[in-house]
Formats: C-alpha cells, structure tokens, sequence
C-alpha cells in the first residue's frame, strides 16, 4: 500500500485546477521553452535564490560571472556551491526523477568538495537548528534509507498528478533529511525535475525566488506540516509558489506577444461568447486602443474572428 502523506483539501483541488489553466496557456501561446535570453536569466535566478536560501552570500551579478566561466572575487566555498549547482542545473535532463540511484549522483555532484560522502546518506543523527532551538530532529540514520525508498515508490506509483507529487516529494525529504547537508537544495532542485515531468516550461522557470522572497512562510509551511504530521500545508504552500511563478512568467512574455499570440492567448483566457474592444483591453492593459484595433482587425483578415456591428456597437466572436 502507498503511504499517505498529505489530505485533499479543496485548497489543494483548487490551486491545482488553477495551475493546469496556466500550464494550458502555457502550451497555447509557445512558452513551453522560453526565448534563449529568458532561460538563461532564469537559471541563474534559479541557482542563486536556492542557494541564498541556505546562505550563500553571492550576487547575481556574481553568479553570472561565473555562468560566464569569469573570475570573481567571493569566499571559495559560496563559489564551490555556484560552480556545483552550474553543473547539475546544465545536466537536469540526464537525471532520472525517478531513480534513487540518479538522486544520490545529484547530490554528488551538487555537494562534490563541499561535505564528505557526497552522494551517500547520512550515518549520524541531525537536526535542523532555528536560532538557538532545535527546529527539526530527522528521523534516526538507520531508517533513511527506507524511508527514502518509500518516497520514491509512491513518486513511482501513486496517481497523483506530477504538481503535487513534486510538492509531497519536496516536503518529505526535507522531513527525513537524508544528508547531512544540501538538502534543502536537493529538495527544490529534484521538485524541478518532477515538475519537468509534466510540461518542460518547469526547466526554466525560477520558483527558487517565490521561495526566497517567502522564506518565512516557507518555513512556517514546513513546521506546520511537521506538527500535523502530513504536508498538507507545505503542499498548499508550494502549489501557490507554483502558480505565481507561472502568472509571472505569462505576463512577462504576454508584453512582447505578436498580434497573433495576444489574440490566441485572448481566445485561452476569455469565457465570453461575444466580445468588445474594451473585453479586449482589459486584458491587455499595457498596449494602446490603436493596437488593440489593428489586433482584431488582424483576427478578422486571417479568419479567425467574426464581426458584428460597427464603431462603437462592434463585437467579435472567435470562429
């Protein structure tokens, strides 16, 4: 039997639902892989928000630099940390999400000359320290492995969709704590690669700094979680992550759109049978009433929208 690690609250069907529209207009308006520029922005936004959540004291403007293969000025261990995650973010796609053994060579190479046993689990006890208390105590060394092997059979088998899959794997491994350090690096980066699983957007796009920016409340949704002893909170928490991440990406692309793509991307959002000028804008607030006309003239020309009426009385319907 699959373990349960989190209940289906409506908050969690609801963010869900809400996800996959975005994904859909994701996919309708071509930014499964962003442009060039984008996706190398975004990962090294990626690599330097997950690694300032565990400390590291580098810039981005440093973290690029070293993208880059330039020298910088900065302690060697902070750039140790950049140059690993480099490495493991440029190699995503020949990590297997589902493989344990693929997951330990993550962490080798993430943690190479940064701990001793990189890549092993943990043989001691530890803790995670909040101040001067004890925030965490993981679960004793001898039974990671097993618990690690039940995560990864219910990532295998269970018939969770991939969003909230990689949000219960990205809790409950932070739980167990299998290292003795990267793991909270470990947890976010294998959640990417789960997300990947279900539409290749999840490559390139930078939760790590929903995360930084709410690290309060990411560390609220983990000790909720802890005292209730199911995810259910971290799951909604990260679900919501995922969803700004993905808005923000869409109105970051939607401003340089062609007339083509605002009108595909106008078809995904609107519920409207008929529409005016004005439905259109409101959607668009950033473009001019001039652009918004020759759009929808554009529509029409092309065949893919109907006009009725004229001036001011004018509406559309998509064919």
């Amino acid at each position: 039997m699959i373990q349960k690690y989190y209940e289906g609250t409506a908050k969690i069907i609801n963010l869900s639902i809400e996800v996959g529209k975005l994904i859909g207009i994701v996919d309708a308006t071509y930014l499964r892989k962003p442009q060039t520029n984008l996706r190398r922005e975004n990962r090294i936004k990626t690599i330097q928000s997950s690694l300032m959540i565990e400390g590291n004291t580098l810039s981005i403007n440093q973290v690029s630099a070293i993208f880059e293969n330039k020298k910088i000025m900065g302690p060697a261990k902070d750039i140790k940390e950049v140059q690993n995650a480099i490495e493991v973010y440029r190699n995503l796609r020949n990590f297997d999400p589902y493989s344990e053994e693929s997951y330990l060579l993550a962490h080798k190479t993430l943690m190479s000359g940064l701990v001793d046993n990189a890549g092993e689990y943990r043989t001691k006890g530890v803790g995670v320290v909040k101040g001067e208390e004890i925030a965490h105590m993981a679960p004793p060394a001898w039974n990671v492995s097993h618990l690690m092997n039940n995560l990864f059979t219910y990532l295998k088998e269970s018939e969770d969709n991939q969003i909230v899959k990689s949000c219960v794997f990205h809790y409950e491994m932070e739980f167990i704590h299998p290292f003795m350090d990267g793991n909270g690096r470990m947890g976010r980066l294998w959640q990417t690669l789960i997300l990947m699983l279900e539409n290749p957007v999840f490559e390139y796009l930078p939760i790590e700094i929903e995360i930084k920016q709410n690290q309060e409340k990411y560390y609220e949704a983990l000790s909720e979680s802890d005292k209730e002893g199911l995810c259910t909170r971290f799951v909604e928490f990260m679900l919501g992550m995922i969803k700004v991440s993905l808005s923000e990406l869409i109105d970051d692309q939607r401003k340089s759109f062609s007339d083509e793509e605002r009108l595909q991307y106008f078809k995904e959002q609107t519920d409207l049978s008929e529409f005016t000028r004005k439905d259109y804008l409101k959607v668009f607030r950033d473009i001019s009433t001039a652009t918004a006309t020759r759009d929808l003239k554009k529509g029409v020309d092309l065949g893919f929208l109907i006009k009725k009426g004229d001036n001011r009385i004018t509406k559309y319907e998509f064919k």
